[in-house]
């Protein structure tokens, strides 16, 4: 963990908790060794340090393009958040992923792509499933709550709302789903994704 990560990484575990309840709900089941794509539902701006202090060592994480201008532009990579275009991804930063994974990091990503508008979890793209089946790495399932109400989409006012987070078990792909290629193929393997995030519960 470089400094700069670890001083965001202390500032915002310190903010999460006095300010937003921060919860981990089956803490034990994190996987804190070894290469994982951890997958997440997105709610908010705020999901990324939400879900990245959840763990005790450093993870990488996409981050939406056009985030990445002004001090952000040369902070937001060494916070190890990777660019993303959500209309337009690069088939670059898809490889980067894979990249990583296979060198035994640990990555975020949000299968949606884009934050709910509604509260719903909505289905995820197929980019999140060809990085598995390029790197058959086990997959973390990771619910956020709350963090939609503390930062929902199109505003700018920050609510202390408590959020928490539900550990999930890795999903426990079998050979003919990993093995699969295709657009099919990778929905497969992301539907499977998205239905287990959806089946964790969450804390009111």
């Amino acid at each position: 963990m470089n400094s700069f990560y670890w001083f965001f990484y202390t500032l915002f575990k310190s903010a999460a908790r006095a300010f937003f309840s921060h919860k981990i709900i089956n803490r034990e089941k994190l996987i804190e060794e070894g290469p994982v794509l951890i997958v997440a539902n997105h709610e908010s701006f705020l999901d990324p340090p939400m879900l990245g202090i959840c763990y005790e060592e450093a993870i990488y994480f996409f981050a939406r393009k056009t985030l990445f201008k002004g001090v952000f532009r040369w902070g937001l990579p060494l916070c190890q958040a990777i660019p993303i275009d959500q209309e337009n991804p690069d088939p670059k930063n898809i490889k980067l992923v894979i990249d990583l994974l296979k060198k035994g990091h640990r990555v975020l990503v949000f299968p949606e792509g884009a934050r709910t508008t509604d509260g719903a979890i909505h289905n995820g793209m197929a980019g999140v499933g060809l990085i598995l089946s390029r790197t058959k790495v086990p997959v973390q399932p990771l619910r956020i709550h709350g963090a939609r109400e503390a930062l929902p989409v199109g505003s700018s006012r920050l609510r202390f709302h408590p959020i928490s987070v539900t550990v999930g078990d890795p999903i426990p792909f079998t050979d003919a789903e990993l093995n699969a290629r295709g657009k099919k193929g990778y929905l497969h393997l992301v539907e499977r994704m998205m239905n287990t995030i959806r089946a964790l519960p969450v804390e009111e």
